[in-house]
């Protein structure tokens, strides 16, 4: 398959980065990840995550931020923050219920998305969303995650949530196929029959099939490990993904 790199989104080892940032970005590193996609800068200037990634060999997969951090004049601050922290991907993880309400609401969020993209672009930088279960649910008899990305700007990719929208009832392989080219990132998280908690490569995901159309069809330029449950100790779970992705990429 495509050489796409992978990296670990940072709140698979939140209270880990809580206690030591340095130290677990180190561990991170030594497991073989390629990059880190941040959820909070731990009180960190963002010019100093950079250095510890460089030094590390891991590149900045993105940024999680809220949605406020991108709606007006905030996008300025937000791209020159992330220009320091060495990041290209700004994404924003879910939204407060005035933003998802309705389908109406998601209309207006996409304006807001579709603001936001011209500077961060103009920065060569690239803008997200990424997906919770509820944007793959029935909402006023429409998916909203089919509102948002038929509404707002080409240039916001959809950053797929793979668990999630299993978790949904819904199918992460058509949704690939749907929205070519629109996928630059992918959270690569598993679903478990039950909602048990699985790693990744170990409950019902069609792996083969998804990485497939990441590196075909869908414009994937990082795979993002995202572990939310842990049937085994944190570190000792990212560390098993991995081996599980490199192991499935190679086949």
């Amino acid at each position: 398959m495509a050489d796409i790199p992978v990296a670990l989104q940072l709140y698979s080892v939140r209270d880990e980065m809580a206690r030591d940032v340095p130290g677990t970005l180190k561990r991170v590193a030594d497991m073989g990840y390629d990059g880190v996609e941040f959820a909070g800068l731990f009180d960190y200037d963002p010019a100093d995550l950079a250095e510890m990634c460089e030094d590390l060999g891991l590149e900045v997969a993105g940024a999680h931020v809220r949605v406020d951090a991108i709606e007006g004049d905030a996008i300025h601050g937000t791209i020159e923050e992330h220009q320091a922290l060495g990041n290209d991907y700004i994404v924003v993880p879910g939204l407060p219920a005035e933003y998802s309400e309705s389908v109406e609401a998601w209309k207006r969020t996409a304006d807001i998305f579709s603001a936001a993209v011209g500077p961060v672009t103009e920065a060569e930088m690239n803008l997200g969303y990424h997906n919770h279960k509820a944007e793959f649910e029935p909402l006023e008899g429409q998916i909203p995650w089919d509102v948002f990305m038929g509404a707002v700007d080409e240039r916001v990719f959809g950053q797929l949530d793979i668990g999630h929208v299993y978790r949904a009832g819904n199918d992460p392989v058509a949704y690939l196929r749907k929205y070519p080219g629109r996928y630059t990132t992918v959270h690569v998280k598993d679903f478990g029959e039950g909602d048990a908690d699985v790693l990744v490569g170990e409950g019902i995901a069609d792996w083969d099939a998804l990485f497939e159309l990441c590196e075909t069809v869908a414009g994937t330029e990082w795979y993002i490990i995202e572990q939310e449950v842990y049937p085994v100790p944190p570190m000792e779970a990212v560390e098993a993904c991995l081996a599980n992705v490199r192991q499935m990429l190679a086949r």
